[in-house]
């Protein structure tokens, strides 16, 4: 099951960058404006997806994670970037410790005022659906906004990692 998180993840930072690198083609104003009524900007989507993943794995890792940053803190792509990284990082250093029983076992996680009890592997296979979800979000304001959206399915990930023969 670890090896399924290692996978599952790698996926997730690939695609991460993907979406990154295409926000990098809007201007500043594009990155912040709403496209349609009602919808909220690639830049608040982008620093949703980072904070939610940095907090929920920082949780996970028995980090305590009472503040978050606001979307101004992060007015960047390359702000987002950073805390995924971060996120990224505390993940590398945890995935080793998870043994099947420590999967499993539910814990108590607090963050912005709310508490959960959930195992661990819950919370992982939610970051990366909760950031597949919103991808998918920011790849239609991608074109809305003139942007190619990169291609970002699981299966594209691995024929990338999968050498593939004719």
């Amino acid at each position: 099951m670890t090896d399924d998180f290692v996978t599952l993840f790698a996926y997730n930072r690939w695609a991460d960058r993907r979406v990154l690198e295409a926000c990098r083609k809007l201007t500043a104003e594009q990155y912040v404006v709403e496209p349609t009524p009602g919808w909220s900007s690639v830049r608040s989507t982008i620093v949703h997806i980072a904070i939610v993943t940095d907090g929920w794995i920082r949780a996970v890792a028995g980090e305590p994670v009472a503040i978050f940053p606001t979307e101004a803190e992060l007015p960047t792509v390359d702000d987002a970037e950073r805390l995924l990284d971060r996120a990224g990082r505390v993940l590398d250093d945890l995935l080793p410790t998870l043994t099947p029983e420590r999967l499993a076992a539910p814990m108590t996680l607090r963050g912005g005022g709310r508490t959960a009890i959930l195992p661990p592997w819950a919370v992982f296979r939610h970051v990366v659906n909760h950031s597949t979800y919103h991808r998918g979000q920011v790849a239609s304001k991608l074109k809305r906004l003139g942007v190619e959206p990169p291609v970002m399915d699981f299966v594209s990930w691995a024929f990338e990692q999968i050498p593939q023969r004719a």
